[in-house]
Formats: C-alpha cells, sequence, structure tokens
C-alpha cells in the first residue's frame, strides 16, 4: 500500500462496512414482507447446500406475504422445509405444488425487541470491524514514520483524516441502525 492511498483505501473499506452493515440490516424482519428476509437460507437439494436464491424466485405479491417460486418443481419440499426450520426467521411456508407462500405475521411486542438486540449486534460487529480498519490504517502510518518515509506533521495530518473518515462511518452506522430500530419498534 502506498502512503498516499492509505486514507482513499480506509475511507473505502470503512464505505464497504457501513454498506455490509445495511445489507445485513434488510435480512432482519420488521413485519413487512421483503424478499430479503429469505437471502441467507440454505436449502439442501442436488446433494449440496445451496442459497435460496440460486433454486427459486422470491418475491412479495402483498405486504405480508413473500411467494417463492423455484425453478425446478421437484425442489418444493426441501425449500418447504429450509424456509420453516430455519428458527430465526420463524415463518410457516405453504406450498401448493407450484408455489411457495410464506405468510408473515405480525410481530409481538417480545419479538419486536428481539430483533431489536440483533440491530445493536449488528451495529456492534459492524464498529469491531471499522475498528479494526481505522487500527490498520493508522499502524501503517505509524510504520512509516518509524521508518522515516514520512515526517511528524505529516503522520498527524494523515492520522487525522482517518479518524475523521471513522467518525463520518460510524455515525452514518448509527442512524441507520437507529432507523432500522424504529422501524422495528413502531410498526
Amino acid at each position: 500500500m502506498q502512503l498516499g492511498d492509505v486514507v482513499d483505501s480506509a475511507n473505502t473499506k470503512l464505505a464497504n462496512a457501513v454498506t455490509h452493515f445495511k445489507e445485513e440490516l434488510n435480512k432482519l424482519r420488521t413485519g413487512r414482507a421483503h424478499p430479503s428476509m429469505l437471502e441467507g437460507v440454505m436449502v439442501e437439494a442436488y446433494g449440496t447446500p445451496m442459497p435460496l436464491i440460486q433454486l427459486a424466485t422470491i418475491s412479495t405479491p402483498e405486504p405480508q406475504l413473500i411467494q417463492v417460486s423455484p425453478f425446478d418443481p421437484g425442489n418444493i419440499e426441501v425449500i418447504t422445509s429450509a424456509i420453516r426450520s430455519n428458527q430465526t426467521l420463524g415463518l410457516n411456508p405453504i406450498d401448493d405444488g407450484r408455489v411457495i407462500r410464506v405468510p408473515v405475521p405480525p410481530l409481538t411486542e417480545e419479538r419486536r425487541k428481539e430483533i431489536s438486540k440483533q440491530v445493536g449486534i449488528k451495529l456492534e460487529e459492524c464498529m469491531i470491524s471499522m475498528r479494526n480498519i481505522r487500527h490498520e490504517s493508522l499502524s501503517f502510518i505509524d510504520k512509516s514514520k518509524k521508518d522515516k518515509t514520512i515526517g511528524e506533521d505529516e503522520a498527524k495530518r494523515l492520522s487525522q483524516q482517518v479518524d475523521q473518515a471513522m467518525s463520518s462511518a460510524k455515525s452514518d452506522a448509527e442512524s441507520v441502525a437507529k432507523s432500522k430500530e424504529s422501524e422495528i419498534l413502531n410498526l
């Protein structure tokens, strides 16, 4: 890594961490049906575990219903059992031989609080990732300073830029988490 690229690299990695965090939050249930709710479902098909998205089309024809249309009708039973056995979803799919309908029941207050805690856990995972990125960048700057490839002032300026990028990414992640939490608790 070049010294001039340290801040750009940190910015890119921090932005990727926030993007990943947003994608993880999209997988959480909010009481409204969303195709991404089934993204993490793995199905044992053709002798190997496969993501559901590779075996079927997922759509939401109604706000409280997810519809799964398998590419191969022979996989309907294994897809249905994979969705049913996924305890984090808590969904009960119904198949009619062609498509699988997954009604999304309204969340109970207890379940809302449980999902809200998951937002906090995912936020902490994101923060750990961002702190590691910051630490990696600052270590590179410190090493360059010790090797005398940059001066004290340059190292301080680069460190401040990394810290600014970190605080910006942190506030982005916190605002996303706060809005998701309010969405979960107030639906």
